[in-house]
C-alpha cells in the first residue's frame, strides 16, 4: 500500500513540474484514475501531512451561437503549484496547463498562468453544448463547471398556401415554417403594415434531436384590396441578435370584373370616325366584349376586342350602346349613350383650339385700329395752316395780262404780298 502512495506522491510533484502532457492525459488524468483504484477515500488524502488547503477554482457559464466562439476561463487565487486543466463533457483533456491534450484545431490555448487557465473553442456546433471541468490538482481533486450552451440558429421562415389565387370573400390559410431553432424560436405574422393573430403554433423537435422546427398558422377573409398585398412571417430569436429574418409573399386574389366605355375622340360628330373602347378591370382581366344597341336584337359584336368602331358616323348611330364584358369570375355591364346631330354640335378640341385663335386676331386687330385712330387725331389736332395775301390790284384788273402785270408789279413793290406759314 505504500508503494502506492509514494507513486501517488510521485505523480503530484510531476504535476506541479509541469511535466503531464498530452500523452498522459486522456479521457481523466492519471492522478483521478489511481485514486478511484485505490479505493482509499478522500478524507484519506486530506489528512495527508503533504497537503494543505488551496482555493476553490472559478468558471462562468457561457452561451454561444452555433458557428461562434466561446472563452473558457477558469481562475485560482492560490494554486499551490499545481497545475489547471480543462476538460469536455465527455471528459476528454483540452489542456493540462499549456500543453494541449486533444488534438482539435478549433480548441486554442488563450492565456496560462499558474492562477488562470483560459481556452478559447472557434465555429461552435450542437455538439460542443454541455459542462465543461477546470480541474486543479490537489488532494482532493478541485473542480469547477461551466455549462456551455450553443444556440441554434433558425433558418429563414417559408410560407405556404399562397401558391394559387384565392378568391374574394373566400377564407387565405397560409402557414409558416422555420427549422433548426434552439430553443424554439417564434413566429409572428404581418399583412401590410397590419399585425395577423396566429390560429396555432406548433414545435416539432429535429432529427437531431437538439433543434426544433416551429410552425404558425393564420387565416383571413380577403377582399379585392387584398390583391399584390404583402403577407409576412418573421422569426425571432435570441440568437439572430436583435436583427430579423424574415419572408414576404404577395398574395394573389381573384375578384368580378368592372368595365367603362371610352370613346374616341371625346366629343363625336356626324361624318367622323368613332372608336368606343370597353375598358375592363379585374383579375383576372375580362377576356369576352360582347357588344350590344338597345332597340335592337341582334347583337353588334362578340369578341376578345375590347373596340366597337364606327368608320363614319351617321344620325343613324344615335342611341345607347351596351358593353358587357365576361371573365372568370363573373360579367359586368356598361353603357354609352351616342347622340350624333348637327344642330347643336359639342364643340370639339379643335373647334375650341380655333376660337381661341380668331379671339386673339381679333384683339390684335382692335388695338391696331386704335392705334391708328389715335395716331389720325394727332395728326389733325397738329396740321399746318397755310395763308395766301395775293398783289392788290389783281381782282381789279380788267383782264388776265393785266393781273399779271400788276402783280409783278406788286412783287417788285417788296413787300405787298407776304405768304405766313403758322
Amino acid at each position: 500500500p505504500w508503494g502506492r502512495w509514494g507513486y501517488l506522491i510521485l505523480l503530484l510533484l510531476l504535476s506541479a513540474l509541469g511535466l503531464f502532457g498530452s500523452d498522459v492525459c486522456a479521457k481523466e488524468t492519471w492522478f483521478e484514475r489511481d485514486v478511484q483504484s485505490s479505493g482509499a477515500p478522500q478524507s484519506a488524502f486530506l489528512s495527508s501531512p503533504f497537503l494543505h488547503a488551496v482555493s476553490q477554482p472559478t468558471t462562468s457559464d457561457e452561451t454561444v451561437v452555433a458557428g461562434g466562439t466561446v472563452v473558457l476561463k477558469c481562475q485560482v487565487e492560490d494554486p499551490d503549484d499545481s497545475s489547471l486543466q480543462w476538460s469536455n463533457p465527455a471528459q476528454q483533456t483540452l489542456y493540462f496547463g499549456e500543453k494541449r491534450a486533444l488534438r482539435d484545431n478549433r480548441i486554442q490555448l488563450e492565456r496560462s498562468t499558474p492562477n488562470e487557465l483560459t481556452i478559447s473553442i472557434s465555429d461552435v456546433v450542437l455538439s460542443d453544448e454541455g459542462e465543461y471541468t477546470c480541474s486543479i490538482f490537489t488532494m482532493p481533486v478541485r473542480t469547477a463547471k461551466a455549462l456551455v450552451t450553443v444556440l441554434g440558429v433558425p433558418q429563414k421562415p417559408q410560407i405556404f398556401g399562397h401558391e394559387q389565387p384565392i378568391d374574394e370573400e373566400k377564407i387565405a390559410r397560409l402557414t409558416c415554417r422555420s427549422s433548426g431553432s434552439k430553443p424554439a424560436a417564434q413566429l409572428r405574422w404581418k399583412k401590410g403594415n397590419k399585425e395577423l393573430k396566429a390560429e396555432g403554433t406548433d414545435v416539432v423537435e429535429d432529427s437531431n434531436g437538439k433543434t426544433f422546427t416551429v410552425s404558425s398558422r393564420v387565416e383571413f377573409r380577403v377582399t379585392k384590396e387584398d390583391n399584390d398585398a404583402e403577407v409576412t412571417c418573421t422569426v425571432d430569436h435570441e440568437s439572430l441578435q436583435n436583427s430579423e429574418r424574415s419572408t414576404t409573399q404577395k398574395l394573389q386574389v381573384h375578384y368580378k370584373p368592372t368595365a367603362k366605355i371610352e370613346p374616341h375622340p371625346q366629343y363625336p360628330r356626324e361624318g367622323e370616325k368613332l372608336q368606343l373602347q370597353c375598358d375592363g378591370q379585374g383579375n383576372p382581366v375580362p377576356q369576352e366584349f360582347l357588344w350590344e344597341k338597345e332597340g335592337s336584337d341582334a347583337p353588334l359584336q362578340l369578341s376578345s376586342d375590347s373596340i366597337l368602331i364606327f368608320p363614319f358616323l351617321n344620325k343613324s348611330d344615335s342611341g345607347t350602346y351596351i358593353c358587357t364584358a365576361t371573365s372568370s369570375m363573373g360579367s359586368v355591364i356598361a353603357k354609352y349613350n351616342l347622340d350624333v346631330s348637327d344642330a347643336s354640335p359639342v364643340p370639339s378640341t379643335s373647334s375650341t383650339y380655333h376660337a381661341v385663335i380668331g379671339g386673339v386676331v381679333a384683339v390684335i386687330v382692335f388695338l391696331l385700329l386704335s392705334l391708328l385712330i389715335v395716331l389720325g387725331h394727332y395728326l389733325i389736332r397738329h396740321k399746318g395752316t397755310y395763308l395766301t395775301h395775293e398783289a392788290k390790284g389783281s381782282d381789279d384788273a380788267p383782264d388776265a395780262d393785266t393781273a399779271i402785270i400788276n402783280a409783278e408789279g406788286g412783287q417788285a413793290g417788296g413787300d405787298d404780298k407776304k405768304e405766313y406759314f403758322i
